[in-house]
């Protein structure tokens, strides 16, 4: 049996621009905090130095994992924290030389105790070791891995003494797509009933609706930031936003105040074909200019993905279903949540270990699987259109300019985004008995495909795109 994933672990609030490398080491430092109050030498701490491995470092300062690591060893909350206070902390690092450690205690911090080493560790390639000093002497060593999705795991971690998913603790215990198939046929449910009757195991339904309410309204925010948001990037190539111009040229003359008028406005727009791609390409964009500006997303399964799922999902609201309310936005995100952890089980969600396929592809098969349940799909469609979604990623590198979340990520999200609608809209006339490629069978392909894949594009930025395209030439 395999370690349970529950929907919010696939679907977490954080800062961008990158799960792996922003949120992952961010939560690590949080983590490694708690073990120096565990041993009881968090108060002997004077001095902290960070080492950065393989991924971390080649692209770690086009994904502010620097700056994701000062705001961890600060104490802040990736969910919580203001992003207007964001700079301020970081900049009074750097100016002042100190560390609030932890918010409770001032320590000497320089830019040099983060090191940047290309060398890359044999677990994974997303390594970080924290090391604390007591007069000069180590007093604790640790090392984290960010194993995509803002996951993290030590060397030694023992997954046993996790949730497992199986029999005796769940109702679905599900590790295969076959599974989830075989269960939801046997008791004539939706993908999304199997997987609401398994995390009702771990906490009530008042929580679980307000915990996906409480991602919707993070999805639906940055979307919302991102389209009313102009000017350029940060991090020096210069990529101007474009969801702002896109949605003043697809909004026409709508007035509003706030989103829920937002939506409203949408909806009452008239609409033709051409518009349609337009308008998901620009909530993805939107989500993903958030993103890369260090604003808060919603890991869905990864930061760099993170404008597929909200894209798609607003789709079916604004374009498919004017009556859909939060009981669509459930099922949506029980789904794609489901899909993702069904990836992350058998295969990877890591871009430093599976190239893009591995985020934009898995994204898209989250959305595709939970866009043909609410257009009344099957559950063997269902899980067809996240075969279809993914099959046409397979072999996606990672390859971003400057190790940037910007190009090509960004523009991969609205592609993301319309492949997984189409994917629905094929699965729906589809017959799955006639499918000649189960989800499983292209999960399988998907790692396969991973290890095979040369290491220079897996978010290396020493492959494709990042070595074509220079950030001198931008």
């Amino acid at each position: 049996m395999s370690q349970f994933i529950s929907v919010f672990d696939m679907l977490k609030i954080g800062i961008g621009p990158s799960s792996s490398h922003t949120l992952g080491p961010w939560r690590a430092a949080l983590a490694w905090i708690s073990k120096l109050k565990e041993t009881h030498v968090f108060l002997l701490v004077d001095r902290v130095k960070i080492d950065l491995y393989g991924s971390l470092s080649l692209t770690g300062k086009g994904h502010a994992t620097d700056s994701a690591v000062y705001l961890g060893l600060s104490g802040t909350d990736p969910e919580r924290i203001p992003t207007e206070a964001i700079d301020i902390i970081i900049n009074n690092i750097k100016q002042h030389e100190k560390l609030s450690f932890n918010n409770e205690k001032q320590i000497s911090f320089y830019q040099e105790d983060i090191q940047f080493n290309r060398e890359f560790l044999p677990f994974h390639p997303n390594g970080i070791t924290f090391t604390a000093y007591h007069e000069e002497k180590v007093i604790s060593q640790e090392t984290y891995y960010s194993i995509g999705g803002g996951f993290i795991v030590q060397e030694d971690d023992n997954l046993a003494d996790d949730i497992e998913i199986s029999k005796q603790n769940f109702p679905y215990p599900v590790n295969k797509a076959v599974q989830l198939e075989e269960y939801c046929e046997r008791d004539n449910l939706l993908i999304s009933d199997a997987v609401y009757a398994n995390e009702l195991v771990l906490r009530s339904g008042e929580e679980i609706d307000s915990e996906l309410f409480r991602i919707w309204q993070t999805m639906l925010e940055s979307m919302y930031i991102g389209c009313h948001t102009q000017g350029k990037l940060p991090g020096g190539l210069n990529v101007k936003r474009r969801a702002f111009e896109t949605h003043q040229k697809l909004i026409k003359e709508a007035i509003y105040n706030d989103v829920d008028e937002w939506i409203t406005a949408i909806r009452s727009t008239e609409v033709k074909f051409r518009e349609i791609l337009k308008w998901v390409s620009c909530f993805a964009l939107a989500v993903n200019e958030v993103n890369a500006s260090l604003g808060r997303v919603v890991t869905a399964p990864t930061n760099g993905s993170a404008g597929v799922i909200p894209a798609v999902l607003m789709y079916y609201m604004v374009i498919e279903n004017h009556e859909a309310d939060f009981s669509h936005i459930k099922r949506f995100l029980l789904v794609a949540g489901e899909i993702g952890s069904i990836f992350k089980k058998n295969a990877t969600i890591s871009a430093a270990m599976g190239g893009c396929q591995a985020e934009i592809g898995v994204s898209s098969a989250m959305a595709a699987a939970a866009l043909t349940e609410l257009l009344g799909g099957s559950v063997s469609q269902c899980l067809v259109a996240a075969e279809i979604a993914m099959e046409h990623h397979l072999g996606l590198t990672c390859d971003p300019i400057a190790g940037l979340v910007q190009v090509p990520c960004i523009e991969r999200n609205s592609m993301g985004a319309i492949k997984a609608i189409h994917a629905a809209e094929l699965a729906l006339e589809t017959n799955p008995k006639e499918s000649l490629v189960p989800l499983d069978s292209v999960i399988s392909t998907m790692w396969e495909t991973a290890k095979d894949m040369n290491k220079n594009y897996k978010e290396t930025s020493e492959g494709g795109l990042a070595v074509t395209v220079r950030l001198a030439d931008c």
